[in-house]
């Protein structure tokens, strides 16, 4: 039986955990505006967009696909349209709804962060860690999606 209290150490580890991934999320992100003038929101659309079949999603797609609030998704969409990185067409299938589509501009801009991305990745993740490491923490993300999967198909 699994005790039922988180153990100080525990609790350190996840602290830890949580204060790390918001600090690279902080310093990746800041690297990415300073260098590529996109926030890490504008390249989360625009990765989701480049991956989807003719560089277009429903808007209820695209909120599901980065787990957005459409509420959300709809005020920063704005934002990108008016810089051209996307644009609003009405769907063939529904006239009730709207797709987003990836503009040429917006795949441009999204293929010149995707290297300054990457290497701002390697730089303050995966060089910080050993091979050793980095295979532990991939066993160890494994596990933690194992068990949240669980739970969602619990509930």
């Amino acid at each position: 039986m699994r005790q039922q209290r988180l153990t100080s150490r525990q609790l350190a580890v996840w602290r830890a955990l949580v204060d790390t991934t918001a600090d690279l999320r902080r310093i990746l992100g800041a690297q990415m505006l300073q260098e590529t003038s996109l926030s890490p929101a504008d390249y989360q659309v625009l990765l989701a967009l480049s991956e989807a079949d003719g560089r277009r999603l429903r808007s209820s797609e695209l909120a599901a696909a980065i787990d957005w609030e459409r509420s959300r998704l709809s005020h920063h969409l704005a934002r990108m349209e008016r810089r051209d990185l996307i644009r609003r067409e009405e769907c063939a299938t529904d006239s009730r709804g709207a797709e987003i589509c990836l503009t040429d501009g917006g795949a441009g801009m999204f293929r010149g962060a995707t290297a300054p991305h990457t290497r701002a990745i390697k730089k303050y993740f995966a060089d910080a860690l050993t091979p050793e490491q980095f295979e532990a923490l991939a066993g160890i993300l494994q596990a933690l999606r194992e068990n949240l999967q669980r739970e969602t198909d619990r509930s």
